[in-house]
Order: C-alpha cells, then structure tokens, then sequence
C-alpha cells in the first residue's frame, strides 16, 4: 500500500475514485467463484486487510490522534455498520443475481444524500438529483433481463437491500469523523471491527476458521487486497476532499465496469440493453460530477 500526500489527493480525486470503483467492481465476481461461507470470506477480507495496513502505518500515527468519546463513538459504530454490510450484502449473493445486488446498490447515493442533508445540512441541486436518478434507471435497464423473481431472489435482494443502507450509514460516519483522524488509522480501525463483528457471526453458527484449501486462501487475499485496500480504503480516503455524497456515487459505475472486464477476460457478449445502459449510466456520473466540480470550483472562487 502507498500511503497517498494530501496534495497528490487532492490533485487527482477522481483518479482515485477510479480506482476504487474498478477494484470494487471485482468483488461480486470473486464471491461468486468461491463455496467459501460468505461470512467467512468477509471476515478474512477484512482481517487481512488490517495486517497488510498495519505494516505501513507508523505507531505514532495512532498516539496523535485528537478525538473526543463522541467521535470514538462514531469510529465503533462505523466499523460495526461495515460489518453487517458485508455480511448483508455478500449473503444476498447467495440467494440472487449479481445484477439485482448491483442495483439494489446503486440505491446507495440517494441514501446518503437524504443523510447527509439531515445530518451536515448538504442540500441536493436539481441536476444532482437528476443525474443519480438518471444513472439508477439506466443501472435497472443494464440488469434488467438477468433480474428474476422468486421467493429466494427476493430474499436475497431484502439483504442487499439492508446492506445497502449499511454502508450508506458508514459513509455517513466516516464523513463525520474525516477531519478528526487520519485515513489510514480509521480504516484500520473499522475494518478490524466489521471484522469482528463476523468472527461473532460465523463462532455462533459453528463455521471452520481454517479448514479452508489454498485456493480460498488465495481467494480471502485477492478479497482484502483488490476490493478492500484499493477499493474501500481508497473511498474512506476520499471521504475528506469529496464528501460521502458524491464517493458513493461511484458505486453506480461498478455494474458498468463488471460488464466491460467480463467482455474483456471472460468473453461474454454486451447485449443492446446492457450497452444503452453502460453508456446512460457513464453520461450520468459524468454530468453528476462535472456539475460537482463547478460548484467547488464556485466556492473557491468567492
């Protein structure tokens, strides 16, 4: 992990945003590859995460911090708020598509942004609004001929759906707290207790913590490495510059980005739904974030 200067930050948030949506966009695949428990799966994800953090983040960075009870208070309800998420959302896997998970996320935006309007009094813009609805519904067309109904795909999508507000609240805690703790110590933090909040989980319901074969070793380390370290940690990292609002946004892009690695090392094919969807979806984020900067370029003005 390179621990990223405040300047390079800065400079190139949408890079990073990039970044973390393309890693993020590799989880439901590798979840659907293994017969692992999910819970299982999450744990590890998040535990690996926090050791391979651990060796790059000096011990003095965890002495200086200047927080008060309250804001500890949020850091723990954030990393509990992780851990159901993850074990919400990587469950519903189990019982529906990849797609309808997708689109149920893609919920996550509207979430935060009736949240953070309540919460740091940030009002929505017209066009703002409009460009998440925009990218939702071009988000259902992609998934649209892969989403089915049954008693076990609506179970599934109840869980993604409670996933989602999860993580939409740990968004929400993380932009509370951004300014108060570095981001490398806050991840470290809630990822060890979302962590824990899954060892619980899979202690109470008798699952092996070892009896595992190298391949979903391999597989826990892909999971801490690619969508955990380059793509959550990245996204906490950008909470302070860009606001939870708009870094939630990015999770529209990740049905877009699994179609594209899918054609480009699975060999599937883009259907015409799919490709109408994909570009709808892009413009839309484009536009949301284009209509972003202008209003920071505004504020920075006067």
């Amino acid at each position: 992990m390179v621990k990223l200067n405040k300047a390079s930050m800065l400079h190139h948030p949408f890079i990073l945003l990039f970044i973390s949506i393309l890693s993020i966009s590799i989880s439901s695949i590798l979840i659907k590859l293994s017969d692992t428990p999910t819970s299982v799966a999450g744990m590890y994800r998040l535990f690996i995460s926090v050791a391979i953090m651990l060796v790059f983040v000096p011990w003095s960075t965890f002495r200086t911090i200047e927080m008060n009870k309250k804001d500890w208070g949020i850091v723990v309800i954030a990393g509990l708020l992780l851990g159901l998420h993850f074990l919400f959302w990587m469950e519903s896997l189990v019982y529906t598509s990849v797609a309808s998970s997708m689109v149920i996320l893609s919920l996550q935006p509207l979430f935060v942004m009736i949240g953070s309007y309540f919460l740091f009094k940030e009002k929505a813009h017209l066009l703002s609004f409009s460009c998440l609805i925009t990218a939702f519904l071009c988000s259902l067309l992609i998934a649209w001929g892969d989403i089915g109904i049954s008693k076990e795909a609506l179970l599934g999508d109840g869980l993604s759906l409670i996933g989602t507000l999860f993580i939409s609240a740990y968004l929400l805690a993380g932009q509370r707290v951004s300014r108060k703790i570095d981001a490398n110590v806050y991840s470290i933090i809630v990822f060890f207790i979302g962590g824990t909040v899954m060892l619980i989980y899979n202690l109470l319901n008798r699952y092996s913590l070892t009896e595992y074969d190298s391949s979903d070793w391999t597989y826990f380390l892909l999971l801490a490495i690619i969508p955990t370290i380059f793509g959550q940690y990245i996204f906490n990292l950008l909470l302070k510059s860009m606001g939870a609002t708009t870094v939630s946004v990015g999770i529209i892009g990740e049905p877009v980005l699994a179609i594209i690695l899918a054609f480009l090392f699975l060999g599937e094919t883009i259907s015409l739904f799919q490709l109408i969807g994909g570009l709808g979806t892009l413009f839309a984020m484009g536009m949301y974030f284009w209509f972003k900067s202008l209003i920071v370029r505004n504020k920075r003005l006067c």
